[in-house]
């Protein structure tokens, strides 16, 4: 247990998020999608569970660590609904959210067409895979740089 930590944040979870450096994405999903096929293709070649842990729960845990990239215009992407690309469901709703507050001001996600969320997603750095039950519960998260 380490002091000011968020617990869901596993020892495997937190050595991936130190390793990756400026520009590598990690992947959050939902129950839903192909999570074990899609991490064998990622850098890490692994996939990280967060069982019992929703995407927003997940989301907001790595970003109390993790600094998102203020050097593209959108570090924080979601998967489209197939059909209806500018709907925006609660569980994305509620992730914009956590990364406002993380932001401490307003960073809309873009949004990435499902295929082509898939295939961005086999070369990220790692997949997260959160047993969210709601659909669309997928978010790319690209980390940023900390200045000291």
């Amino acid at each position: 247990m380490l002091k000011n930590i968020d617990p869901i944040l596993s020892p495997d979870l937190l050595q991936v998020l130190a390793a990756m450096g400026h520009g590598d994405d990690i992947v959050v999903v939902d129950a839903n999608f192909p999570a074990d096929s899609v991490a064998r293709q990622t850098v890490t070649g692994k996939l990280i569970r967060l069982d019992g842990v929703d995407a927003v729960q997940a989301v907001s845990a790595i970003l109390s660590v993790f600094p998102l990239d203020s050097f593209v215009e959108a570090p924080a992407r979601r998967m489209e609904i197939v059909g209806a690309p500018d709907e925006i469901p609660e569980v994305q709703q509620e992730v914009q959210r956590e990364i406002d507050d993380a932001e401490g001001q307003a960073l809309p996600m873009a949004s990435v067409e499902r295929f082509a969320f898939y295939e961005e997603a086999k070369r990220a750095y790692a997949v997260v895979a959160t047993t969210e039950g709601r659909a669309y519960g997928c978010f790319m998260l690209k980390k940023g740089v900390i200045f000291f």
